[in-house]
């Protein structure tokens, strides 16, 4: 830098471009600081000069050797006070702790290369290991929207502008302390992982709240209307046809409900109902999405749990799936089928729909981004089913935390096949990739194990998210070369085996990443993902959620988890009191919620699920968990389905049943399992019950409630 005055000059030109240019702006303050470390994302090559006219201090800029010897950024470094360093230099970290320890601002884009993901890449262990060091106060500038200009490194199908909407956030600043371990490799290694989650917290911390609705039409906006989004088993969509369906719908909903009414809708995965969704969104009616797997007590019971007095279907789907029984007798719900509810839309009403078209914006009601969305249901595999309410903003920040950590784009391809009754289908693989601008293919059913690898290889899908159950199942009807395009294989809702893990690998040549959520969190909790990966656990929390482990008695390692986070729900509606939202507290206060999962985690991070609260089973006056119980069914027949089940024998305390689709499996091979896991033969199940078929709910979890039943008969007798 030749002078203060030809920066300031240079500064305040570049600033007033940037904000005529990109409508660029800043958000936050840094404050005062001794020792201050300032690091951001890197998502273009205009992030230096974006962060050099916006910065309210001039730091001292750390830039490779490489960089600098590029003509047209020695052009820019002549007017920033920058340091030239090689990170692969011993003397590198000693010149970067110098200038932090002189009290001079530095700043440094700790990922070292411009993103070519859409998202974080990894994080280098040098900036890292200078905050701890130092002790100095790390201060995140969080650039967004530059990944969308004209000069990122995005490439293939990304929509890019040449002026996109650009805001830096400055984060609240925090400090890093130095990791303990054997060696400085390390604790260097630590240090650049708690970097990368204060990184990851930022994308969380940066962003704005806003409605469904409204993150519908901006992804809108940025992609265009002509973009093919989702396909289903009868026609594709566009962005356009969404819009145009939930405009048309959205009206329909207000002639049939009054706003914040809860509406019941029972649909199967399509277009037509993700244009009923956010027709409903954005008209200010809450959709509570019925499980149509459960029968009609467990429909009538979930519309009464929510007060539904309206129940939107259609014709051709109750015909299709043979509900018109089931739906025969649900009462006190007046039922109204898509087919005829066309009918009903009016002159005023088509007018008003080409307006809209024309100015969607227009069409939102008064929603607020922490009002109800939607209500889901918890699946029932242990007790009756709960409503759950989300708001708009619990599930539009799942999202943005599930991106913080897992790389996906509009360049991907997603197929679901989970119903979006259940909020893996709904929140996490139709909401987020829309809202992505990735394209998705709604399928019905998981259950259909031959024909979903087939329609997966058929539309080189990318994304891919099921349980274990549903994904052993697939790895035995699919052919090897099904999944050759697959990325992103997400495995949840239940214990990832080390068997179907292998096997995925083995047949599929994909690594499942396997995460850990409640419908109650939108879903997502924790999850492994290519930046931080550890097999056998679930993965890390998710940036932004805060946890406290509850000690029980009779386990030693681990306890109960709580959490609280951003995407947190709004509260239940139970059967106690219909209609009446209960907001989520647990024993450490108001806003927390009890997962009632039995948890370790080590000190990394990872957690690692020993089991549900009520999945364990006294026995003998010791405390035994019933996941480890399935877990050595396993190993002496891994290529059968277990559940197992506690029930009281009189005379006789509590009893451990295992119920099994293998007609083979006897005792003495379950006794021999225990031993070579190294479980205690308190472990090994006293009966066995072998079925044809576990019982399973929609979802593909296992029916505890149904199993619980069956243990007690076999106690009986």
């Amino acid at each position: 830098m030749k002078g203060s005055r030809a920066y300031q000059l240079v500064a305040l030109l570049t600033r007033i471009l940037l904000r005529i240019l990109f409508r660029a702006r800043i958000l936050g303050s840094i404050g005062q600081h001794d020792r201050l470390l300032i690091i951001a994302n890197h998502q273009s090559f205009l992030d230096g000069i974006t962060l050099g006219a916006f910065l309210p201090v001039a730091p001292t800029w750390l830039v490779h050797t490489q960089i600098a010897e590029r003509w047209f950024f020695a052009i820019g470094l002549r007017f920033l006070p920058h340091y030239v360093v090689d990170t692969n230099s011993p003397l590198a970290i000693k010149a970067m702790v110098h200038l932090v320890e002189q009290g001079k601002p530095v700043m440094i884009f700790p990922e070292g290369r411009i993103t070519q993901t859409g998202g974080q890449m990894k994080v280098y262990d040098g900036p890292a290991f200078v905050a701890a060091k130092t002790g100095a106060d790390v201060v995140v500038a969080h650039i967004d929207g530059l990944v969308y200009s004209k000069v990122s490194r995005m490439a293939g199908d990304f929509p890019k502008q040449w002026f996109p909407r650009v805001t830096v956030t400055l984060c609240p600043s925090r400090t890093i302390p130095m990791p303990e371990g054997k060696t400085p490799r390390i604790r260097r290694r630590r240090a650049s992982e708690n970097m990368r989650r204060i990184m990851q917290e930022a994308v969380v911390y940066a962003h704005q709240p806003t409605t469904l609705y409204e993150a519908f039409l901006d992804a809108i906006e940025l992609h265009g209307r002509g973009r093919e989004m989702v396909e289903d088993v009868t026609r594709k969509w566009t962005f356009g046809d969404l819009l145009k369906g939930a405009l048309a719908l959205g009206r329909i909903t207000r002639k049939l409900s009054a706003p914040d009414e809860r509406v019941a809708v029972m649909l199967p995965n399509s277009g037509a109902l993700l244009s009923l969704l956010f027709g409903m969104f954005a008209t200010r009616r809450v959709p509570a999405v019925l499980n149509f797997t459960s029968g009609a007590e467990g429909i009538q019971n979930a519309c009464a749990v929510v007060q539904a007095r309206t129940l939107i279907t259609s014709r051709a789907f109750v015909e299709k799936a043979k509900l018109g029984a089931v739906l025969e007798r649900v009462k006190g719900v007046d039922i109204r089928y898509l087919e005829d509810l066309r009918a009903t839309l009016t002159l005023a009403d088509k007018l008003w729909i080409v307006w809209s078209l024309r100015f969607p914006r227009s069409a939102m009601a008064a929603v607020k981004p922490n009002d109800p969305a939607v209500v889901l249901f918890t699946s029932g595999s242990e007790a009756k089913p709960k409503g759950v309410v989300l708001s708009h903003d619990a599930i539009i920040k799942n999202t943005v935390q599930t991106k913080a950590i897992i790389e996906y784009t509009s360049r991907d391809r997603f197929f679901n096949a989970l119903p979006m009754f259940h909020s893996f289908g709904l929140c996490t693989f139709t909401i987020l990739p829309m809202l992505a601008g990735a394209r998705n293919f709604l399928y019905p059913t998981p259950l259909h194990y031959r024909v979903i690898p087939e329609l997966i290889y058929d539309r080189d899908c990318t994304a891919f998210g099921c349980t274990t159950t549903f994904l052993a199942n697939y790895m035995r009807m699919g052919h090897p070369y099904d999944f050759r395009t697959m990325r992103l294989l997400i495995v949840g809702a239940e214990k990832l085996t080390e068997e179907v893990r292998r096997g995925a690998v083995d047949k599929f040549g994909v690594r499942p990443i396997e995460g850990y959520g409640v419908t109650e969190c939108a879903p997502i909790l924790a999850g492994n993902c290519p930046l931080a990966y550890k097999a056998g656990t679930v993965g890390q929390l998710l940036p932004g959620i805060e946890h406290k482990l509850e000690s029980v008695p009779g386990i030693e390692n681990g306890g109960v988890l709580h959490v609280r986070g951003p995407n947190m729900m709004l509260g239940y509606l139970r059967d106690d009191r219909p209609g009446v939202l209960q907001p989520p507290s647990s024993s450490y206060g108001a806003g927390w919620y009890n997962t009632g999962d039995v948890v370790t985690i080590d000190d990394e991070g990872f957690i690692t699920i020993q089991g549900r609260m009520k999945r364990f089973a006294k026995v003998a006056g010791e405390m035994i968990s019933l996941e480890v119980v399935e877990k050595i069914a396993l190993k002496a027949s891994p290529n059968h389905l277990h559940a197992s089940a506690s029930a009281q024998v009189a005379g006789r305390g509590e009893m451990l049943f295992l119920f099994t689709q293998d007609p083979e499996l006897r005792r003495d091979q379950i006794l021999q399992a225990a031993r070579e896991l190294g479980a205690p033969d308190l472990a090994v199940p006293k009966k066995i019950v072998h079925l044809p078929k576990l019982p399973l709910l929609g979802t593909g979890k296992k029916d505890y409630v149904t199993l619980n039943k069956l243990a007690q008969e076999e106690a009986a007798r």
